[in-house]
């Protein structure tokens, strides 16, 4: 992104309502978050109960992982955070080929190569985007992986589309993915600066909605601004279901977690509120979750139901939904069994790929540490 560009983006989002109800255009126009709330039929709600097969552990001795994107034909891209590096696994035999590394990363404190994404034109374009902390700030970048240059050297150099995030020791958020309208969502965290989350004119407590360019989307909710919703602490999941609903969960401070409905416009309240208050003018969590038993990373949609890696709590969460409401109880596995769950990847079916995180310092790291399992949920 140019710096004439960059400002513009700012300049925009400060013109901005503070208010924490905005109108913004009809919600036909607002993009896959304002999908109709109504339930699904009967028919398609998961069953109260699941259950969870680890398959296989697909490799291990990952450092510091935390972005995972599938390749078409099903190996995974992981980045890892304290390297600033991006693997290759094999998802058959676990074989790990080092592409290379992220020019200007600087990791520190929970900074650094964090969520990563593919173009949705990669199959032409070979393109991979990655959020990232630098000296300076968070920023998303595109890189061409080159698969015919020798390991280490496949990445070609960070082409930065969006710069300007918040960066902090803390709550540097870092999820990218994207949507069904092919549009790029960021997930971005307050820098432990918590007046930022309300405050329209920062890119931090926000999800963010651009083009793959970097610009703002046409039907946005405020003209010519990238904020997609705010009021958020720190944003660490970002997934769609069958019906092209976003959901993202966060961090909570001392009290509650959060998994929310992303609706385009709305204020998910931090640090007014936290947790289901039932307050005018925010957004109340769908489900929320006591933070020793959650601190959850990333999320997947599979089989009915939203999937949550939970980093303190320890556990993978599903959620059954009923439309844009829980059809039951949430339901946890895998508690304390491979510590610290940091990202969780749908591929197809019933079944999802798990990395854990006990290598991102804050975690008691084992022989192995850290992996991925190979999950049959249900």
């Amino acid at each position: 992104m140019t710096a004439a560009l960059a400002a513009a983006v700012l300049l925009s989002v400060a013109g901005c309502s503070s208010s924490p109800e905005t109108g913004g255009p009809p919600a036909a126009s607002r993009g896959p978050g304002a999908h109709s709330s109504a339930a699904s039929p009967a028919s398609d709600v998961p069953p109260a109960k699941g259950s969870v097969k680890v398959v296989s552990t697909l490799t291990t001795g990952l450092n510091s992982p935390w972005g995972v994107a599938l390749l078409p034909e099903g190996d995974l891209l992981v980045s890892s955070r304290d390297k600033g590096t991006i693997t290759r696994v094999d998802a058959r035999s676990g074989k790990k080929t080092l592409l290379g590394s992220v020019a200007g990363v600087a990791p520190a404190g929970e900074g650094g190569l964090l969520g990563i994404a593919l173009s949705p034109s990669y199959a032409t374009d070979h393109l991979v985007y990655a959020y990232f902390t630098t000296a300076s700030d968070n920023r998303i970048a595109r890189m061409f992986y080159d698969e015919k240059q020798p390991p280490g050297r496949q990445l070609g150099a960070p082409d930065t589309i969006f710069k300007g995030i918040p960066k902090g020791t803390i709550h540097n958020g870092g999820r990218i993915a994207f949507g069904p309208d092919k549009m790029l969502y960021a997930g971005t965290g307050e820098t432990g600066d918590r007046g930022m989350a309300q405050d329209r004119k920062a890119l931090g407590g926000k999800i963010l909605r651009m083009t793959p360019d970097g610009r703002p989307v046409h039907g946005n909710p405020s003209a010519d601004s990238v904020v997609y919703s705010w009021g958020h602490r720190n944003v660490q999941g970002l997934a769609w279901d069958k019906d092209n609903r976003l959901w993202a969960d966060e961090f909570g401070q001392d009290t509650w977690d959060e998994l929310n409905l992303i609706k385009p416009g709305k204020n998910y309240g931090w640090p007014v509120v936290e947790g289901k208050k039932g307050q005018a003018g925010f957004v109340d969590p769908v489900e929320e979750w006591r933070t020793s038993e959650a601190s959850p990373s990333g999320i997947a949609y599979a089989e009915g139901s939203i999937w949550m890696a939970g980093l303190r709590g320890e556990r993978l969460w599903r959620i059954p939904l009923n439309g844009d409401r829980p059809a039951a109880a949430p339901q946890a596995f895998l508690q304390g069994t491979y510590g610290r769950l940091r990202t969780v990847v749908s591929a197809g079916g019933n079944k999802l790929w798990l990395v854990t995180s006990e290598t991102d310092s804050r975690g008691t790291p084992g022989p192995g540490d850290d992996r991925i399992l190979e999950l049959e949920v249900k």
